[in-house]
């Protein structure tokens, strides 16, 4: 199970960045990314991109909130997308302990960010999680 999560999340990561950059359905790139990445919990997968896409707002303030140097733009578009599934677990989705959450977010932002990326989204998601 934790591997299907794992892919599940970066489906996810991969479709808000998709949906980012250029105009698809969100549950049409989900699909797409949930047959390449194989066996995942498509049911979790369905339920972060919803909570995300109904929660943007909110997740976007808490991460500006907590990276107060940062605005959310200007944020490596590849952050942006791990820190809004990872700060929608922490703040809205009680599944799974927050040291998973950011366990889970920082490897999903070193395989595909850039060298700075798990520092960051690290440093996020741990000042969101004392609070």
């Amino acid at each position: 199970m934790p591997r299907k999560r794992h892919l599940s999340r970066i489906a996810v990561v991969q479709t808000l960045f998709e949906v980012e950059r250029r105009e698809v359905e969100p549950a049409d790139s989900l699909s797409r990314n949930v047959k390449e990445l194989g066996e995942i919990d498509e049911e979790f997968a369905l339920e972060l991109l919803a909570g995300v896409t109904d929660k943007k707002d909110e997740i976007i303030k808490s991460i500006e909130e907590n990276a107060p140097e940062w605005s959310f733009e200007r944020m490596d578009p590849i952050a942006r997308c791990v820190l809004l599934v990872g700060a929608y677990e922490l703040l809205f989705n009680n599944d799974a302990p927050p040291a998973v959450v950011m366990d889970e977010s920082i490897e999903i932002a070193k395989e595909y960010g850039t060298d700075e990326s798990g520092k960051f989204v690290n440093g996020v998601l741990n000042a969101m999680a004392k609070k």
